[in-house]
């Protein structure tokens, strides 16, 4: 059987700390016409039957100066003060301390007030149309960074051990459930063991327990933050043409432990056969598809699902690399070249409806901005 989703990423649940300029936000304060856009933007995005799910996320200690309401020298937030490390270099650390700083750690009501905001932009995406969300948990944002004992140094209620640690995520997900209808999806996305040794394993591996025991509908496994990309680039002893996926081997191991989790896996899949692998493995029973099926739309009924394409390389979308200019070449810093080749796929995103451009998204009322 097959099954089809659609994933709009990142839409911000804190107006005051967002992960990046131009975020789509879900404001307390929006107006009825701004909540109008949010029904087209679901009725649009489903009219084929597709159901979409709206991802949320609260960036944590990733977010940049002025891509929120926040002040220039306010700092971030996160569950200790523990700030981003993008590298070990005098220009590195430079760029990091002027880009993100250290955090503050949070108190008992900002987390309360995050969980709050989590449950506010559920019951929005529902009373908007939109079929189910997706609570962000990975890539370094918030609710990572209060799962790892890497960024989480509380001794509190919030902290200390693996399930203290993941109690935050716990109670979104009762908090979300408590304003949403039982058939509104509700899933997680969440990092792989980004970790060394069989401990952290275990640990991970007790937290996805926790989890799974809520009514979570799905949980998809990626992996990666700021400090590391390896949601973009995986890693080279993990990544063959026989093997696509990057996170595979964590999610066999969240199978094995726990067999009646649906589970998703998103990160590194390119062509029919890879995917077709990962699903014959047993380690999951999604695949998701980001960066690929951004820039192209129509790549899983023209390309992957099309019994007319022969497994070769027209089975294998590329996506155009970015090349980045000599000047940008010369700085030694890891993170700007991943960033750029996010922009680079942005910029290959297809504009053929009104409902992509910001401008249209938001003329309706400049004060609540939606895109």
């Amino acid at each position: 059987m097959l099954f089809a989703d659609i994933i709009p990423g990142n839409v911000e649940v804190s107006s005051k700390y967002c992960g990046s300029f131009g975020s789509v936000v879900a404001k307390p304060s929006m107006s009825e016409a701004t909540r109008e856009i949010w029904k087209r933007w679901a009725s649009e995005s489903q009219k084929e039957g597709t159901p979409t799910i709206v991802q949320l996320v609260h960036p944590g200690r990733q977010s940049p100066p002025k891509a929120g309401n926040r002040g220039f020298f306010e700092p971030t937030i996160a569950p200790s003060p523990v700030p981003l490390n993008i590298g070990d270099g005098l220009l590195e650390r430079a760029v990091q301390k002027i880009a993100f700083g250290t955090p503050r750690e949070m108190t008992t009501e900002d987390i309360s007030e995050v969980i709050d905001q989590f449950a506010y932009a559920a019951k929005l995406a529902y009373e908007a149309g939109f079929k189910g969300v997706e609570l962000h948990g990975a890539h370094g944002y918030l609710l990572s960074i209060f799962l790892t004992a890497k960024t989480n140094l509380r001794t509190d209620d919030y902290g200390g051990t693996p399930a203290k640690r993941a109690r935050i995520v716990i109670e979104v997900i009762r908090a979300v459930r408590k304003v949403v209808p039982a058939s509104f999806c509700v899933g997680i996305k969440i990092n792989s063991a980004d970790v060394g040794g069989n401990e952290s394993l275990e640990e991970s591996l007790e937290q996805v327990g926790l989890i799974a025991a809520e009514q979570i509908d799905f949980l998809e496994i990626s992996g990666g933050s700021y400090e590391k990309f390896r949601m973009a680039v995986g890693d080279a002893t993990t990544r063959s043409e026989k093997r696509e996926a990057f996170f595979l081997d964590y999610a066999s191991a969240v199978r094995e432990r726990y067999p009646d989790v649906i589970l998703m896996v998103t990160g590194g899949f390119r062509s029919r056969k890879g995917m077709e692998a990962a699903l014959q493995s047993g380690a999951c029973d999604l695949i998701g598809i980001g960066r690929p099926a951004a820039v192209w739309p129509h790549l899983p009924n023209e390309v992957l699902l099309n019994e007319k394409v022969n497994e070769d390389a027209a089975a294998t979308p590329q996506l155009t690399p970015i090349r980045l200019p000599w000047l940008l070449r010369m700085i030694p810093i890891k993170f700007i070249g991943a960033g750029a080749d996010t922009v680079s796929t942005f910029r290959q995103l297809p504009n053929d409806h009104d409902l992509t451009q910001p401008d249209v998204l938001c003329k309706a009322d400049s004060s609540n901005r939606l895109w």
